[in-house]
Protein backbone atom coordinates (compact mmCIF):
# COMPACT_ATOMS: atom_id res chain seq x y z
CA UNK A 1 0.00 0.00 0.00
CA UNK A 2 2.80 1.81 0.85
CA UNK A 3 4.37 2.00 -2.19
CA UNK A 4 1.19 2.17 -4.18
CA UNK A 5 1.19 5.61 -2.67
CA UNK A 6 4.64 6.49 -3.56
CA UNK A 7 4.25 5.79 -6.85
CA UNK A 8 1.13 7.80 -7.25
CA UNK A 9 3.03 10.76 -5.85
CA UNK A 10 5.90 9.93 -8.41
CA UNK A 11 3.46 10.17 -11.17
CA UNK A 12 2.80 12.80 -13.44
CA UNK A 13 -0.35 14.77 -13.21
CA UNK A 14 -2.23 14.87 -16.37
CA UNK A 15 -1.99 18.27 -18.41
CA UNK A 16 -4.45 17.31 -21.16
CA UNK A 17 -7.16 14.58 -21.71
CA UNK A 18 -8.64 12.65 -24.58
CA UNK A 19 -12.21 13.16 -25.55
CA UNK A 20 -13.24 9.89 -27.61
CA UNK A 21 -16.55 11.79 -28.96
CA UNK A 22 -20.18 10.64 -29.25
CA UNK A 23 -19.05 7.64 -31.60
CA UNK A 24 -15.32 6.58 -32.91
CA UNK A 25 -17.11 4.34 -36.12
CA UNK A 26 -15.48 6.49 -38.79
CA UNK A 27 -18.86 5.02 -41.35
CA UNK A 28 -21.36 6.92 -39.14
CA UNK A 29 -19.34 9.92 -37.95
CA UNK A 30 -19.89 12.34 -41.11
CA UNK A 31 -24.05 11.69 -40.71
CA UNK A 32 -23.95 12.50 -37.23
CA UNK A 33 -21.73 15.47 -37.98
CA UNK A 34 -24.69 16.93 -40.48
CA UNK A 35 -27.82 16.13 -38.18
CA UNK A 36 -25.73 17.24 -34.93
CA UNK A 37 -24.78 20.62 -36.64
CA UNK A 38 -28.06 21.05 -38.28
CA UNK A 39 -29.50 21.10 -34.80
CA UNK A 40 -27.08 23.16 -33.06
CA UNK A 41 -27.74 25.74 -35.61
CA UNK A 42 -31.54 25.17 -35.78
CA UNK A 43 -31.76 25.98 -31.62
CA UNK A 44 -29.44 28.83 -31.95
CA UNK A 45 -32.32 29.85 -34.61
CA UNK A 46 -35.13 29.08 -32.39
CA UNK A 47 -33.72 30.64 -29.47
CA UNK A 48 -32.88 33.57 -31.08
CA UNK A 49 -36.67 34.41 -32.42
CA UNK A 50 -37.75 34.04 -29.16
CA UNK A 51 -35.31 36.45 -27.73
CA UNK A 52 -36.08 38.71 -30.13
CA UNK A 53 -40.14 38.49 -30.29
CA UNK A 54 -39.91 39.33 -26.60
CA UNK A 55 -37.89 41.87 -26.19
CA UNK A 56 -39.25 43.54 -29.51
CA UNK A 57 -43.50 43.57 -28.90
CA UNK A 58 -44.60 44.86 -25.29
CA UNK A 59 -47.33 42.24 -25.61
CA UNK A 60 -45.18 39.62 -24.60
CA UNK A 61 -43.91 41.72 -21.46
CA UNK A 62 -45.63 39.58 -19.21
CA UNK A 63 -43.74 37.09 -16.39
CA UNK A 64 -44.83 33.98 -18.01
CA UNK A 65 -42.38 35.27 -21.19
CA UNK A 66 -40.00 37.21 -19.24
CA UNK A 67 -39.08 33.91 -17.73
CA UNK A 68 -39.17 31.97 -21.45
CA UNK A 69 -36.58 34.60 -22.49
CA UNK A 70 -34.26 33.35 -19.82
CA UNK A 71 -34.78 30.01 -20.93
CA UNK A 72 -33.94 31.06 -24.51
CA UNK A 73 -30.80 32.77 -23.44
CA UNK A 74 -29.63 29.97 -21.51
CA UNK A 75 -30.15 27.28 -24.31
CA UNK A 76 -28.38 29.07 -26.53
CA UNK A 77 -25.09 29.09 -24.14
CA UNK A 78 -26.17 25.33 -23.12
CA UNK A 79 -25.87 23.84 -26.71
CA UNK A 80 -22.97 26.22 -27.41
CA UNK A 81 -21.50 24.78 -24.15
CA UNK A 82 -21.75 21.09 -25.32
CA UNK A 83 -22.68 20.82 -28.60
CA UNK A 84 -19.16 22.59 -30.38
CA UNK A 85 -16.96 19.76 -28.50
CA UNK A 86 -19.45 16.93 -30.24
CA UNK A 87 -19.02 18.28 -33.59
CA UNK A 88 -15.39 18.71 -33.47
CA UNK A 89 -15.20 14.80 -32.18
CA UNK A 90 -17.36 13.93 -34.86
CA UNK A 91 -15.09 15.93 -37.43
CA UNK A 92 -11.83 14.61 -36.35
CA UNK A 93 -12.36 11.69 -34.46
CA UNK A 94 -10.54 11.54 -30.43
CA UNK A 95 -9.01 14.76 -29.76
CA UNK A 96 -7.26 16.28 -26.89
CA UNK A 97 -8.07 19.22 -24.40
CA UNK A 98 -5.96 20.89 -21.72
CA UNK A 99 -6.97 20.30 -18.34
CA UNK A 100 -8.13 24.13 -17.66
CA UNK A 101 -10.12 24.28 -20.97
CA UNK A 102 -11.91 20.56 -19.72
CA UNK A 103 -12.56 21.97 -16.11
CA UNK A 104 -14.13 25.37 -17.70
CA UNK A 105 -16.22 23.37 -19.91
CA UNK A 106 -17.07 21.39 -17.00
CA UNK A 107 -17.88 24.96 -14.81
CA UNK A 108 -20.12 26.68 -17.69
CA UNK A 109 -22.17 23.37 -18.25
CA UNK A 110 -22.79 22.74 -14.58
CA UNK A 111 -23.82 26.41 -14.28
CA UNK A 112 -26.27 26.10 -17.18
CA UNK A 113 -27.93 23.14 -16.35
CA UNK A 114 -28.23 23.62 -12.75
CA UNK A 115 -29.91 27.45 -13.63
CA UNK A 116 -31.91 25.92 -16.13
CA UNK A 117 -33.69 23.13 -13.00
CA UNK A 118 -34.23 26.20 -10.95
CA UNK A 119 -35.73 27.79 -13.90
CA UNK A 120 -37.86 25.29 -15.43
CA UNK A 121 -39.38 25.11 -11.60
CA UNK A 122 -39.95 29.34 -11.42
CA UNK A 123 -42.05 28.56 -14.89
CA UNK A 124 -44.13 26.05 -13.08
CA UNK A 125 -44.80 28.35 -9.95
CA UNK A 126 -45.77 31.06 -12.26
CA UNK A 127 -48.46 28.86 -14.32
CA UNK A 128 -49.53 27.63 -10.97
CA UNK A 129 -50.43 31.43 -9.52
CA UNK A 130 -51.86 32.64 -13.21
CA UNK A 131 -54.52 29.50 -13.14
CA UNK A 132 -54.68 28.93 -9.23
CA UNK A 133 -54.93 32.63 -7.93
CA UNK A 134 -55.22 34.66 -11.01
CA UNK A 135 -56.72 37.75 -8.58
CA UNK A 136 -53.01 37.43 -6.89
CA UNK A 137 -50.90 36.98 -10.03
CA UNK A 138 -50.14 41.07 -10.59
CA UNK A 139 -48.81 40.68 -6.79
CA UNK A 140 -47.39 37.46 -6.61
CA UNK A 141 -45.34 38.04 -9.92
CA UNK A 142 -44.66 41.52 -10.19
CA UNK A 143 -41.78 42.28 -12.11
CA UNK A 144 -39.17 42.54 -8.68
CA UNK A 145 -40.12 39.01 -7.86
CA UNK A 146 -39.81 37.58 -11.63
CA UNK A 147 -36.53 39.39 -11.30
CA UNK A 148 -35.38 38.28 -8.34
CA UNK A 149 -36.49 34.37 -9.08
CA UNK A 150 -34.30 34.79 -12.35
CA UNK A 151 -31.45 36.34 -10.83
CA UNK A 152 -31.13 33.47 -7.89
CA UNK A 153 -31.46 30.82 -10.66
CA UNK A 154 -28.17 32.58 -12.07
CA UNK A 155 -26.38 32.93 -8.97
CA UNK A 156 -27.69 29.05 -7.45
CA UNK A 157 -25.97 27.63 -11.11
CA UNK A 158 -22.72 29.61 -10.39
CA UNK A 159 -22.79 28.76 -6.57
CA UNK A 160 -23.09 25.03 -6.85
CA UNK A 161 -20.94 24.82 -9.98
CA UNK A 162 -17.85 26.59 -7.81
CA UNK A 163 -18.42 23.96 -5.04
CA UNK A 164 -18.40 20.90 -7.78
CA UNK A 165 -15.73 22.11 -9.81
CA UNK A 166 -13.46 22.95 -7.03
CA UNK A 167 -13.52 19.25 -6.09
CA UNK A 168 -13.28 17.63 -9.04
CA UNK A 169 -10.78 19.95 -10.52
CA UNK A 170 -8.48 19.48 -6.92
CA UNK A 171 -8.55 15.49 -7.67
CA UNK A 172 -5.56 13.94 -8.76
CA UNK A 173 -5.29 12.53 -12.04
CA UNK A 174 -2.58 10.08 -12.73
CA UNK A 175 -3.58 8.50 -16.26
CA UNK A 176 -5.24 7.52 -17.70
CA UNK A 177 -6.24 10.11 -19.68
CA UNK A 178 -8.93 9.13 -22.12
CA UNK A 179 -12.52 10.28 -21.51
CA UNK A 180 -15.49 7.97 -22.95
CA UNK A 181 -17.64 11.04 -23.78
CA UNK A 182 -18.35 13.78 -25.96
CA UNK A 183 -18.08 16.72 -23.65
CA UNK A 184 -16.06 16.83 -19.75
CA UNK A 185 -18.85 15.76 -17.42
CA UNK A 186 -18.67 14.70 -13.98
CA UNK A 187 -18.81 10.86 -13.76
CA UNK A 188 -16.08 10.39 -16.92
CA UNK A 189 -13.73 12.38 -15.07
CA UNK A 190 -14.46 10.64 -11.41
CA UNK A 191 -13.82 7.52 -13.26
CA UNK A 192 -10.40 8.94 -14.19
CA UNK A 193 -9.35 9.87 -10.66
CA UNK A 194 -6.69 8.14 -9.12
CA UNK A 195 -7.01 8.96 -5.64
CA UNK A 196 -10.17 8.56 -3.32
CA UNK A 197 -12.98 10.79 -4.45
CA UNK A 198 -15.75 9.72 -1.38
CA UNK A 199 -15.90 13.43 -0.40
CA UNK A 200 -16.56 15.04 -4.00
CA UNK A 201 -19.06 12.43 -4.87
CA UNK A 202 -20.96 13.19 -1.82
CA UNK A 203 -20.78 16.65 -2.88
CA UNK A 204 -22.12 15.82 -6.04
CA UNK A 205 -24.79 13.85 -5.25
CA UNK A 206 -25.72 15.96 -2.34
CA UNK A 207 -26.05 19.07 -4.47
CA UNK A 208 -27.64 16.77 -7.05
CA UNK A 209 -30.70 15.80 -4.43
CA UNK A 210 -30.89 19.50 -3.64
CA UNK A 211 -30.88 21.00 -7.00
CA UNK A 212 -32.38 18.26 -9.10
CA UNK A 213 -34.65 16.84 -6.45
CA UNK A 214 -35.53 20.15 -5.00
CA UNK A 215 -36.77 22.08 -8.18
CA UNK A 216 -38.48 18.77 -9.18
CA UNK A 217 -40.86 18.70 -6.37
CA UNK A 218 -41.53 22.44 -6.82
CA UNK A 219 -42.71 21.76 -10.60
CA UNK A 220 -44.45 18.68 -10.00
CA UNK A 221 -46.18 20.46 -6.57
CA UNK A 222 -47.31 23.21 -9.21
CA UNK A 223 -48.39 21.24 -11.83
CA UNK A 224 -50.53 18.62 -9.57
CA UNK A 225 -52.14 22.11 -7.71
CA UNK A 226 -52.60 23.25 -11.75
CA UNK A 227 -54.14 20.07 -12.38
CA UNK A 228 -56.70 19.68 -9.55
CA UNK A 229 -57.80 23.45 -9.83
CA UNK A 230 -58.73 22.74 -13.68
CA UNK A 231 -60.96 19.63 -12.87
CA UNK A 232 -62.86 22.26 -10.60
CA UNK A 233 -63.36 24.24 -14.04
CA UNK A 234 -66.73 25.17 -14.68
CA UNK A 235 -66.02 25.40 -18.38
CA UNK A 236 -64.84 22.61 -20.87
CA UNK A 237 -62.65 24.58 -23.28
CA UNK A 238 -60.65 26.48 -20.49
CA UNK A 239 -60.27 22.80 -19.00
CA UNK A 240 -58.62 21.81 -22.19
CA UNK A 241 -56.69 24.87 -22.73
CA UNK A 242 -54.77 24.78 -19.33
CA UNK A 243 -54.52 20.81 -19.90
CA UNK A 244 -52.48 21.33 -23.33
CA UNK A 245 -50.29 23.76 -21.73
CA UNK A 246 -49.29 21.49 -18.59
CA UNK A 247 -48.94 18.96 -20.57
CA UNK A 248 -46.60 20.40 -22.55
CA UNK A 249 -44.67 21.90 -19.96
CA UNK A 250 -44.42 18.31 -18.32
CA UNK A 251 -43.27 16.52 -21.48
CA UNK A 252 -39.67 19.29 -21.71
CA UNK A 253 -39.76 18.45 -17.42
CA UNK A 254 -39.82 15.08 -17.81
CA UNK A 255 -37.64 14.20 -20.77
CA UNK A 256 -35.23 16.44 -18.96
CA UNK A 257 -35.17 15.55 -15.30
CA UNK A 258 -35.27 11.79 -16.13
CA UNK A 259 -32.23 11.68 -18.35
CA UNK A 260 -30.27 14.26 -16.37
CA UNK A 261 -31.91 12.62 -12.72
CA UNK A 262 -30.17 9.35 -13.88
CA UNK A 263 -27.23 10.43 -14.37
CA UNK A 264 -26.46 13.05 -11.61
CA UNK A 265 -27.87 10.86 -8.57
CA UNK A 266 -25.58 8.34 -9.41
CA UNK A 267 -22.34 9.77 -10.55
CA UNK A 268 -20.33 7.18 -9.00
CA UNK A 269 -18.16 5.16 -11.56
CA UNK A 270 -21.19 4.77 -14.05
CA UNK A 271 -20.31 1.85 -16.07
CA UNK A 272 -22.12 1.72 -19.26
CA UNK A 273 -20.89 5.11 -20.89
CA UNK A 274 -22.02 4.36 -23.81
CA UNK A 275 -25.89 5.31 -22.53
CA UNK A 276 -24.23 7.86 -20.57
CA UNK A 277 -23.55 9.75 -23.47
CA UNK A 278 -26.88 8.76 -24.97
CA UNK A 279 -28.47 10.21 -22.53
CA UNK A 280 -26.17 13.04 -22.10
CA UNK A 281 -27.22 13.94 -25.93
CA UNK A 282 -30.68 13.91 -24.92
CA UNK A 283 -30.78 16.85 -22.17
CA UNK A 284 -27.59 19.02 -24.26
CA UNK A 285 -29.09 18.66 -27.83
CA UNK A 286 -32.84 17.10 -27.88
CA UNK A 287 -33.96 19.29 -24.98
CA UNK A 288 -32.80 22.45 -25.93
CA UNK A 289 -34.12 22.04 -29.82
CA UNK A 290 -37.40 21.28 -28.50
CA UNK A 291 -37.85 23.50 -25.50
CA UNK A 292 -38.84 26.79 -27.62
CA UNK A 293 -41.30 24.63 -29.98
CA UNK A 294 -43.05 23.18 -26.18
CA UNK A 295 -43.22 26.46 -24.88
CA UNK A 296 -43.58 29.30 -27.02
CA UNK A 297 -44.11 28.33 -30.81
CA UNK A 298 -47.03 26.45 -30.08
CA UNK A 299 -48.20 29.47 -28.22
CA UNK A 300 -50.94 31.59 -29.70
CA UNK A 301 -49.70 35.43 -28.43
CA UNK A 302 -45.97 34.15 -30.01
CA UNK A 303 -48.02 32.76 -33.57
CA UNK A 304 -49.67 36.33 -33.54
CA UNK A 305 -46.51 38.51 -32.90
CA UNK A 306 -44.63 36.25 -34.88
CA UNK A 307 -47.27 36.66 -38.21
CA UNK A 308 -46.52 40.32 -37.39
CA UNK A 309 -42.57 40.39 -37.68
CA UNK A 310 -43.13 38.32 -41.01
CA UNK A 311 -46.03 40.63 -42.02
CA UNK A 312 -47.96 37.42 -42.31
CA UNK A 313 -51.88 37.93 -42.77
Amino acid sequence: QMERSLELVNMTRVQEFVLLGLSTRPDIRDVLFAIFLTLYLLTLLENTLIIYLICSHIELHKPMYFFLGNLSCLEMCYVSVTVPSLLVGLWTGPYHISFTACMTQLFFFIVLICTECTLLASMAYDRYVAICRPLHYPLLMRPQVCLGLALSSWLGGMLVSVAKTTCIASLSYCGPNVLNHFFCDVSPLLNLSCTHVALTELVDFISAIVIFCGTLLVALASYLAIVVAVLHMPSAAAQRKAFSTCASHLIVVGIFYSAALFIYCRPSRIKSMDLNKVLSVIYTVVTPMCNPIIYCLRNKEVHVVLRKTLHWP
